[in-house]
This record gives C-alpha cells, sequence and structure tokens, in this order.
C-alpha cells in the first residue's frame, strides 16, 4: 500500500471512512494527497509521522491533525475545535476560520489559521507557533508555557491569563489581559522573530504595528499577597 501512495492520490470521504483515510496516509513514507468530501468530519490526518502533505478540500471537525509530526496538512475550509491539537512538528494551515482551542498544548510545528479563531487558541501551548490572520477569541494563550501567538487582528477578553514563556504579539485591540499578562517593549530581536513568523505565514505585515504581551512573572512562586490571583 504505500508503494502505491508514494503518487499523487487522491482519497474521497464519501467512498472511504474516515479509519481507512487516516491509515492510509499514516502508512505512506512521502506523497501529496487530496481528500474531498470532508464534510465537517471528525479527527481528519491525525496522528501524522511522515513528511507527508495532505490538502482537505472542505470544512474539516474536531481535531483535524491533531498530534502531527513532519507532515504537512492544509484544510481549504474551516476547521473546527482542537486543530492541530498537541502537534508535534511539521505545518497546519486553515485557509478559513477555527473553532475554539486550536492548537491546544501544541509543543512544536507551525500552525496558521488565514480567518479567525475562537476561544482559547493556544491555551496551555508548549513550543508551537501559531500565527492568526484574523482575530481570536477570549481567554487565548491561557496558561500558555511556550512558543509564540501572533495574531494580526483583535484579542478577546483574557489574553494570556496565568502565561508562563510564551511570547504574544497582537496587531489589533486586546479586549482585556488576563492574570499575571502585561504588555512588553517590543525590542529589535522580537521584531526580527515576529518577521520570521510571519513569513513562515506568508503573511506580509509591518512588524511595526503589533504590540507584544508576556508574563509578569508574579506568579512563578506563591506569595500570600497574590492568593487571590490564583
Amino acid at each position: 500500500m504505500s508503494d502505491v501512495l508514494e503518487k499523487n492520490s487522491a482519497l474521497d470521504l464519501s467512498s472511504m471512512t474516515v479509519r481507512e483515510v487516516n491509515r492510509m496516509l499514516k502508512d505512506a513514507d512521502n506523497g501529496d494527497f487530496d481528500i474531498y468530501n470532508p464534510n465537517g468530519l471528525h479527527a481528519l490526518a491525525c496522528g501524522l509521522m511522515k513528511p507527508i502533505s495532505a490538502t482537505i478540500h472542505g470544512h474539516v471537525g474536531y481535531y483535524c491533525a491533531g498530534m502531527n509530526q513532519h507532515a504537512v496538512v492544509t484544510v481549504t475550509g474551516n476547521a473546527g475545535t482542537g486543530c492541530a491539537e498537541n502537534m508535534m512538528s511539521g505545518l497546519v494551515r486553515v485557509k478559513g476560520d477555527a473553532s475554539q482551542s486550536a492548537g491546544a498544548t501544541a509543543h512544536g510545528g507551525l500552525l496558521v489559521i488565514e480567518g479567525d479563531a475562537s476561544a482559547r487558541c493556544g491555551i496551555s501551548l508548549k513550543g508551537a507557533d501559531i500565527v492568526v490572520g484574523g482575530s481570536v477569541g477570549h481567554m487565548s494563550a491561557f496558561m500558555a508555557q511556550a512558543g509564540s501567538l501572533v495574531v494580526a487582528g483583535d484579542a478577546g477578553e483574557a489574553l494570556g491569563d496565568s502565561i508562563y514563556e510564551a511570547k504574544l504579539y497582537v496587531r489589533g485591540s486586546v479586549a482585556s489581559l488576563g492574570t499575571d499578562c502585561i504588555e512588553k517593549t517590543m525590542t529589535d530581536k522580537h521584531k526580527t522573530a515576529l518577521s520570521g513568523l510571519l513569513e513562515r505565514a506568508g503573511m506580509d505585515i509591518d512588524v511595526s504595528e503589533f504590540k507584544r504581551y508576556g508574563s509578569a512573572r508574579e506568579l512563578y512562586n506563591f506569595k500570600i499577597d497574590n492568593a487571590g490571583s490564583y
């Protein structure tokens, strides 16, 4: 099966199950695949561990491209809850909007959402980079530990609540900052890093239009005066 799938292949979910499609993708060592008629199905292209490319033509449901390693997964429509959850490496691109918890707990790789992302984008982020072309909802980057969240639009309430060392860049307005999240100075080093992320995401935006946010580091160790904030 792997030998056959090393060439360009079209997989049609109108005649195949999600399990069958995922198994064929995981068995392939390389190749480019087009997946048709996803119709909001859940858990598509999950757990891929090889440097393949998969383009899903249409909208997907929950947890698309979860646990991704090495693969390039593109969704031409919108994505449901938990897109690229726990991603380790590779690239996941959503050309439409993403529902809540996009990139949750992601350790590595790059998640690009060309439209808007809903609540809790990048929750518990652990090292991946997320670039959102539109806006993000409330509680985005909640407890984000490492990595970066770039928002070319606006951010909802409680951005970066209980954040650790993740870096947040927002071009538009921020409804409110979460506990222990503050605005920080944008140095040349940060501008260079942000420019690199935008270039990788294929977005041509002036980095001078962004502000940087991060941890005030007041909650790293328990202090009785901060008891109400924990």
